[in-house]
């Protein structure tokens, strides 16, 4: 799938897992389906930060390159945060929906920012490539475990552009 629209298609699967997950009332649920969406989310920012940002990297797109790895780092922020409350704390639920509310404004950001600019100057063979390049990237993470175990360790300070 063209590398847009695999990270597209990404955020509409995050964006409904999110709010799925805040509309539940059983906390032991609630945290379980946000395992997953840890799990999925880590997975999507190491694709963009591994693959896709560094092969759309140029100083046109920078500045909107450097603000997304900075919204990563928020994101792993609040992830890590989560990943260590229980269910039923009293600050799981607004901490839930703070990401929610992050990620989707990153999304956005993306989606009409970053990734018109990608499409207009990458061909149609090179987009396809990057989208496998990501599942690849994403398959090689998943076989090494649960990709959320990782977000502890990339709190310090946002990835550096390449």
């Amino acid at each position: 799938m063209e590398a847009t629209e695999y990270l597209t298609r990404q955020h509409r699967e995050i964006e409904e897992a999110l709010r799925a997950a805040l509309a539940v009332d059983n906390p032991d649920v609630k945290r379980s389906r946000f395992l997953d969406i840890a799990d999925a989310l880590i997975l999507h920012i190491a694709a963009e930060e591994l693959v896709f940002y560094p092969a759309v990297h140029e100083k046109p797109n920078e500045d909107v390159l450097l603000e997304s790895l900075e919204e990563h780092l928020a994101l792993k922020r609040l992830l890590s945060d989560l990943l260590a409350l229980h269910g039923d704390d009293v600050t799981f639920q607004p901490k839930l929906h703070v990401l929610r509310e992050q990620a989707e404004h990153h999304h956005r950001d993306e989606e009409r920012k970053l990734f018109p600019e990608v499409r207009a100057k990458m061909d149609a063979a090179r987009l396809e490539a990057l989208g496998r390049e990501m599942e690849a990237q994403e398959l090689r993470m998943q076989a090494r475990g649960k990709p959320r175990k990782t977000v502890h360790e990339q709190t310090d300070a946002a990835r550096p552009l390449p």
